[in-house]
């Protein structure tokens, strides 16, 4: 018997208390740094109750090792591409992508009253403008000279190109995405061309929260690339450990999501061989499981695909196939979704987005960075779209339907991709890039990128409250708020 342990079981038999045979095996497992302040409680507690035995309920009931039998665990995928993907051909397929686009995003926008003064481009060639007119389309050009910036929007009747003056409106129109859509409120210049008086984007309205009946609580994961050597194996199982330990938050935790390149992948860049121990995806998705499998039956994963794991590339992406390891899909408390998808737990509305996108907009938008992703992801909700810009760095697929636009409003917006965890709120919503589980790759490291890897993020789902778990021996190594 350990010493710690014998000298708090002293504690308890001095003071006039009997041990159950029951409780010995779980005071084993206790860390022994908490076991006298353990004992202590629990025999001030029972003295008060005047009951002079310690058994195994108590120990159980004080540690938490018990479920709690009330806290909901309910799931409904709300939003999946999975079976929705239905590519077209060429430009067939595009034309079909962009006009769904336009046609769902002006349905948004349609709710703001300046839409009932909205024309079409093509009818403000025959307009005769008195007062201020509104127009909205997807940017096709933006560009700026001479302190004058020019936009054009296209809408399914034509283009409409016109400038603006205003300073701060020319901040604000150097923040625009190629292929986003906006609504302008426009005028007319001396030169018979139009002024650009106001941009206005589809965004978020405030509104109530949903929240969890039960204080069951949610785990945010991304990026774990199983397969690397730079996978943090030993800090993962340690964390998956912990969900299975009697602590008091871990015993609640009922949901475990993880948003993408959940391994690393074989032939992504260059070279890939080489930082690999395990060389086929099957190996690399089997490890996986082993992983996860190890999480308690009683706790609900959401599983999505990134860029580095196998499947269709191009966005939106379908569920990891079940070719590469039916284990996954096998078992019962696993959902495997597209990405982008949406998921209610227990009421709560998740957003759940990998976050190729973000490459995309960080080169191309002054101000924004890797090292504050929630800053891109604000963006995101703002332009009502997870990938705007066609012909990028992000493939997007020629889809007769968008299914990257934003049209349930999520409670929260949970983002992986670029290994930077990191917290913020939009209009109500709780913003989580959820960073990695993989330490800093020679490429990384080659580019200035410093990850903030080995970090869990965990929600009270009917609370808000947010808190985190993290592995790193890095000291400089924290989540940013």
């Amino acid at each position: 018997m350990k010493k710690e342990l014998t000298l708090a079981l002293n504690y308890a038999l001095n003071k006039g208390f009997q041990i159950h045979p029951d409780a010995f095996k779980i005071l084993e497992d206790v860390d022994v740094k908490k076991l006298e302040k353990i004992i202590k409680e629990i025999v001030r507690e029972k003295t008060r109750q005047k009951l002079f035995q310690i058994n195994q309920d108590d120990l159980e009931t004080y540690l938490g090792i018990k479920d709690d039998l009330s806290l909901q665990n309910e799931i409904k995928i709300i939003s999946d591409p999975t079976n929705k993907i239905t590519s077209g051909e060429g430009v067939k397929g595009y034309n079909a992508l962009f006009s769904s686009r336009f046609n769902k995003l002006k349905r948004i926008i349609s709710d703001r009253p300046e839409s009932k003064m909205l024309k079409s481009a093509a009818s403000l060639k025959n307009t005769k403008i008195e007062d201020d007119l509104y127009v909205c389309g997807l940017v096709s050009v933006r560009n700026s000279e001479r302190n004058i910036t020019k936009i054009v929007l296209e809408d399914p009747s034509g283009s409409f190109e016109g400038i603006i003056f205003d300073e701060e409106l020319q901040k604000t129109a150097g923040t625009l995405l190629l292929d986003q859509f906006v609504m302008a409120r426009i005028g007319s210049a001396k030169n018979s061309g139009y002024i650009i008086k106001d941009l206005i984007l589809p965004d978020i309205p405030e509104q109530a929260k949903n929240k969890s009946e039960s204080e069951a609580y949610a785990v945010f994961l991304s990026d774990l690339h199983v397969g690397s050597k730079y996978f943090m194996e030993e800090e993962f199982s340690d964390f998956v450990s912990w969900i299975s330990s009697p602590d008091p938050v871990a015993k609640k935790i009922r949901f475990v999501l993880i948003g993408g390149d959940v391994v690393d992948g074989v032939g992504i860049y260059p070279n890939q061989n080489k930082e690999l121990v395990c060389q086929t995806i099957q190996e690399q998705l089997k490890k996986a499981e082993d992983l996860i499998d190890k999480i308690p039956k009683n706790v609900k994963i959401i599983i999505m695909p990134g860029n580095h794991d196998p499947g269709r590339r191009a966005l939106p992406q379908p569920a990891i196939p079940e070719k590469y390891n039916s284990g996954l899909w096998e078992r019962e408390n696993v959902f495997m979704v597209g990405n982008p998808a949406v998921v209610s737990l227990n009421g709560v509305k998740v957003s759940m987005f990998h976050g190729q996108s973000i490459d995309d907009i960080v080169k191309t938008t002054p101000g924004l960075s890797y090292d504050r992703p929630t800053d891109v992801m604000r963006h995101l909700l703002r332009a009502r779209h997870l990938s705007p810009i066609y012909g990028s760095q992000t493939p997007i697929a020629p889809e007769m339907e968008d299914l990257m636009v934003i049209q349930d409003i999520p409670d929260i917006f949970h983002v992986g991709h670029v290994h930077r965890a990191q917290l913020d709120m939009y209009k109500g919503i709780l913003l989580i890039n959820s960073g990695s589980w993989q330490k800093q790759t020679p490429f990384q490291a080659s580019v200035g990128m410093t990850p903030n890897p080995g970090i869990a993020i965990l929600v009270n789902l009917k609370t808000f409250q947010v808190f985190h778990q993290n592995y790193s021996s890095n000291l400089d190594n924290v989540l940013q708020t």
